[in-house]
């Protein structure tokens, strides 16, 4: 009679992905965000990690979770390992659907700068489809399943990365609102408007103007650029604007550079790929149609 024992179980693939989020991100309500769990669930990956390892992983203290040694040390591996796992599931998406593309960028990015482009495609290449989703904090290629992510970056450029423009601000306003600006100092007087997530923009641009001194930056906040820019269309104030997101209604005339002075910021638009999108049969499309200048 054969003898076939139970085998014995490794720890539940949840509760290994669990351990390498929460100690890469040093806190289990980032590892939970990350994967779209409860902090009370990670928490429960982690009891059972430690009990089938037989050690502690964590020490939990007044400000978090530290690792322990022994977790330093081998979170190197359980990296690497989920970073090839990312890369693997992404191989096999975009291999079975090369001609299904997801997009990750900033709201007003895929609004303003992306949906004209997309237009373009569509009627080029029909056969591709491209899913945009929005959000403020560009993703992690190597887990999640984007092709493309279009975020504003300083960060040097990897191999797979395409700097599409240098990001440049200045105020725009509608042509009756630029009636009344015939010098910096008619700023005083206006209303400025701020999108809350480049809530720096009027700071920076002022102390670049000398006859700026003294000018309150005071004025309404939006949490989204675009309802900003419709404000400023209207006539609700002046705008802090970026010059690809606002180029089209400049050159329409909807929107005026009351002002000829720009601010050059110290980063650009980068379109960051995963290695399998750089590679596949539709690359060369979407990069001429999508980052080419229209």
């Amino acid at each position: 009679m054969a003898v076939a024992p139970p085998r014995p179980k490794g720890p539940h693939l949840n509760a290994l992905r669990a351990f390498e989020a929460a100690a890469r991100l040093g806190s289990f309500t980032a590892a939970a965000e990350e994967l779209s769990v409860t902090p009370g669930a990670i928490t429960q990956h982690i009891k059972t990690m430690e009990a089938w390892a037989e050690t502690t992983l964590f020490v939990r203290n007044a400000r978090g979770v530290d690792l322990t040694p022994l977790a330093e040390e081998l979170l190197p591996a359980f990296v690497s390992a989920f970073d090839q796992l990312g890369q693997a599931v992404q191989a096999l998406r975009n291999k079975a659907t090369p001609e299904k593309i997801k997009i990750a960028t900033l709201p007003a990015v895929a609004q303003l700068w992306l949906a004209p482009r997309l237009g373009i495609l569509r009627q080029l290449a029909p056969e591709i489809s491209v899913s945009v989703v929005a959000m403020e904090r560009p993703p992690n290629l190597m887990r999640e399943p984007f092709d493309i992510t279009l975020f504003f970056t300083s960060d040097p450029l990897g191999a797979d990365d395409l700097e599409v423009l240098q990001d440049r601000i200045f105020p725009v306003c509608a042509p009756q609102v630029a009636e009344r600006l015939s010098s910096i100092r008619d700023l005083h007087n206006e209303t400025l408007l701020h999108d809350s997530a480049w809530a720096n923009d009027w700071d920076m641009w002022l102390s670049a103007q000398p006859a700026a001194k003294g000018i309150s930056t005071k004025g309404t906040t939006h949490s989204l650029f675009s309802v900003a820019l419709e404000e400023a269309r209207h006539g609700g104030g002046v705008l802090m604007a970026h010059d690809a997101l606002v180029r089209p209604l400049l050159i329409r005339g909807e929107l005026v550079q009351p002002f000829s002075e720009t601010l050059e910021l110290p980063h650009r638009l980068v379109a960051r790929m995963t290695s399998s999108f750089a590679h596949s049969p539709v690359f060369d499309k979407v990069n001429k149609t999508l980052f080419s200048r229209l």
